[in-house]
């Protein structure tokens, strides 16, 4: 019988998932290796998750404080976090957020292996100011440096860190659970009939391009409701003005989790992705494994998630090619139910969160043992 490993998960504002990509990721395969017999730990935010303690779901956790600003938050923390690690003789220690990076190499004073996941661009995101971007393009130059093992969600994120810094990086997807919930207690609360609205998931920030998606809605001759799913802090203008740009069919539910989320996703008529920011983007992930048609922007990260299925639209032509991409599905039902079919497939078949665990649990043998390194295609063509 092979040892439990002793694992812990830093970086995220924690679990229960209640924000974002990360949150999910470690929700997901930090209880499944729980389940296999791991000693995992997840470090959490304690002005954020407030009533969750000690464990969840057989996951271990430390709540710790930081210093809650958009720019202070997540560093504080990770400091604070790893400096608890370095005392909890961890044989892996998994990092996420490339901002993290300069103190990655803290528990590799206790002999621990190390691994960061990079993140996308997100150096590029609006909400950052001069200062924050020059802080996250340095850190993704340090993370080459400071971390044995980079993890790299896309394989154009692979792509970056070979052509601007000559380092390798393996690939490791998200991954998604196929599912519907067939209740619709979520939807009578919001007034909202199956397949009849269209839904967008996501942070409510300028570079996930919501306004874009709103205009386009505005525009296209339907009584369906556009409901818009997320929230964000520090971004209260932004948040304002997209409630003022937006007609009455459309309506914002803000943070939706659990219950009310899987409802939501199961019986949405299609639904859209417009942002062009780099790397894998989970929500997506979610809402293809929840059988949605998926409307996305024609990005190199998009296309790759999407693997062939769903329907693209081209940026550069912005509002009006989305415009024109919802009016021809809202016309075509058909259409729409072929790409639901096509989606499911493509995360039964590959981003699937029971073979994305396995692969991790195998990667982090082979980094305590210090044999060759594979990445998920490889792991996945032997199966």
């Amino acid at each position: 019988m092979k040892k439990a490993l002793r694992i812990a998960l830093i970086g995220s504002r924690g679990i229960p998932a209640r924000y974002s990509g990360f949150e999910t990721f470690y929700e997901q395969i930090g209880v499944r290796l729980a389940q296999r017999g791991h000693q995992v730990t997840v470090y959490n935010r304690s002005h954020f998750i407030r009533d969750v303690h000690d464990t969840y779901c057989g996951v271990r956790i430390v709540s710790l404080p930081s210093i809650p600003t958009k720019h202070l938050d997540t560093l504080t923390h990770t400091a604070l976090s790893s400096l608890h690690a370095l005392f909890q003789k961890y044989d892996v220690v998994y990092y996420c957020i490339v901002g993290n990076s300069p103190l990655a190499w803290i528990p590799r004073l206790a002999g621990s292996k190390v691994l960061l996941n990079v993140d996308g661009a997100d150096w590029a995101r609006e909400k950052w100011g001069p200062f924050a971007r020059w802080y996250q393009r340095h850190c993704e130059r340090v993370a080459t440096r400071v971390v044995p093992t980079l993890i790299a969600d896309s394989r154009v994120i692979q792509e970056r860190y070979r052509t601007l810094y000559n380092a390798e990086t393996i690939f490791a997807p998200y991954g998604a659970n196929i599912c519907r919930d067939e209740r619709v207690d979520a939807l009578n609360r919001w007034g909202l009939k199956p397949r009849k609205y269209l839904l967008y998931v996501g942070r409510l920030v300028p570079e996930n391009a919501v306004d874009m998606l709103i205009r386009a809605f505005g525009t296209v001759a339907t009584p369906m409701n556009l409901v818009i799913i997320g929230d964000a802090p520090f971004s209260d203008d932004y948040k304002a003005s997209l409630r003022a740009m937006a007609d009455s069919r459309v309506i914002f539910t803000g943070y939706a989790f659990g219950d009310e989320y899987a409802q939501l996703s199961s019986h949405a008529y299609l639904a859209v992705q417009p942002s062009a920011i780099d790397g894998t983007r989970p929500a997506l992930l979610d809402q293809m494994g929840f059988g949605n048609c998926i409307v996305f922007r024609d990005s190199a990260a998009n296309v790759e998630t999407l693997g062939g299925y769903g329907e693209p639209f081209e940026g550069k032509g912005g509002v009006q090619n989305l415009a024109r991409k919802l009016a021809e599905l809202v016309a075509d039902p058909r259409r729409c139910e072929h790409c639901r079919e096509g989606v499911v497939q493509r995360i039964s078949q590959y981003y699937n969160w029971e073979w994305i665990t396995d692969f991790h649990e195998d990667l982090f043998r082979r980094l305590i043992a210090g044999s060759g390194r594979i990445s998920y295609y490889e792991f996945i063509a032997n199966r």
